[in-house]
């Protein structure tokens, strides 16, 4: 069953430069950008959470510094993405602005989603733009970003934070409507897939190349995307978003290509935590703390009677009764050094005891997993 953009309730947009910018004239597409932000403001009025993951920057850099056409060094691209950056956040403010919405800029190294202390911080602070309903626009941070050190194409990026903050689908706007059994250009017996359930070598062979100058992804890049989606149950779905309104088009039935996930961001995050992260540490708590886990509270510090191990903030701890029984595992929200200073003692004593504003819980609901 294909499913439907009104089903979801976190939805992640990501748009590509070669759909953003006039390759010609190498300036931005307004009344294009403008019609997206509608279809934005609809989904928004609806009360869904919506985060824009957009390209651009080094594309509208280059016209403004005057850099000729083709493949550019490192450090020209480097500058082209600092004065694009700037061009491009004014562009998504104002067009956003514009239906009253504010916009939040969050740019991003693979670091930010790799590393876990910063992954939670990065989860942290969209998580809350989202909350003041804000829209965040998210870019890879090219200005610093080494070819090392960099994803390399703004697809898996949107992937990666598709699944940081558990969103229900990802859609990736392009200059085709989906995935083709071959490249239809050049096969005129090529088949549309509308939906792929399950990512298979075969599907990974359909993939072609990179797709333009401007670009650095193409049909491969954007499958390699869905994989990571969808391990983090997050569906995708490939549209042609060189039209006007493209993610109106996508509501009401243009053909694209669904890759589904059989699982949903929160069970695949807390499978996550319970299988795949070695624990640093132990968390013992009381039985009014065991209750309030069992009734899908986080766990808070004043529920916490001794901590066992060294750990650093986003580690996984194993979380034990009174009994010493092992509960479930958890994101810890504090290193073992503060965590001592804080367990036992209400949330509204935290800054008080750490001299700074920390978070009101030792490992938040969404980052806990119990057995």
């Amino acid at each position: 069953m294909i499913p439907v953009l009104e089903e979801f309730r976190r939805v992640v947009i990501k748009v590509g430069s070669a759909l953003l910018v006039d390759r010609s004239a190498g300036r931005l597409r307004h009344a294009w950008l403008a019609a997206l932000a509608e279809d934005i403001a609809e989904l928004h009025g609806r009360g869904v959470d919506v985060l824009v993951v957009s390209s651009g920057s080094i594309a509208l850099g280059r016209t403004v510094l005057g850099l000729p056409p083709g493949v550019l060094r490192l450090e020209e691209s480097q500058g082209a993405a600092s004065v694009g950056q700037i061009t491009l956040a004014r562009h998504w403010a104002e067009a956003l602005g514009h239906h009253g919405i504010v916009a939040g800029q969050i740019l991003v190294t693979p670091q930010d989603t790799e590393e876990r202390r910063r992954y939670l911080n990065a989860r942290a602070t969209v998580l809350k733009l989202l909350e003041m309903r804000a829209v965040p626009v998210v870019n890879e941070n090219d200005t610093v970003a080494t070819s090392e050190i960099r994803y390399g194409d703004n697809d898996r990026l949107a992937a990666r934070v598709a699944t940081m903050i558990d969103a229900d689908v990802l859609v990736l706007f392009s200059d085709i409507d989906g995935l083709y059994t071959a490249p239809p250009k050049s096969d005129p017996d090529a088949r549309h897939l509308a939906v792929v359930e399950r990512i298979t070598p075969e599907i990974e062979a359909m993939a072609g190349g990179p797709a333009s100058e401007l670009s650095r992804g193409g049909m491969r890049t954007k499958v390699e995307a869905a994989k990571i989606a969808a391990s983090g149950g997050t569906h995708l779905v490939i549209a042609d978003g060189r039209g006007k309104n493209p993610l109106k088009a996508v509501r009401d039935g243009a053909r694209c290509t669904w890759f589904l996930s059989g699982s949903t961001p929160t069970a695949a995050r807390k499978t996550w935590i319970a299988g795949s992260l070695e624990p640093r540490g132990t968390l013992t708590i009381d039985a009014g703390a065991e209750q309030a886990l069992r009734s899908g509270a986080s766990l808070l510090p004043v529920g916490v009677r001794a901590i066992e191990g060294s750990f650093s903030r986003g580690d996984a701890v194993m979380i034990r009764d009174p009994e010493g029984r092992i509960l479930g595992r958890g994101l810890v929200a504090y290193d073992s050094a503060e965590a001592a200073l804080i367990i036992g003692h209400p949330s509204a004593r935290i800054p008080e005891l750490l001299n700074y504003p920390g978070r009101a819980w030792m490992v938040h609901r969404d980052d806990l997993a119990l057995f």
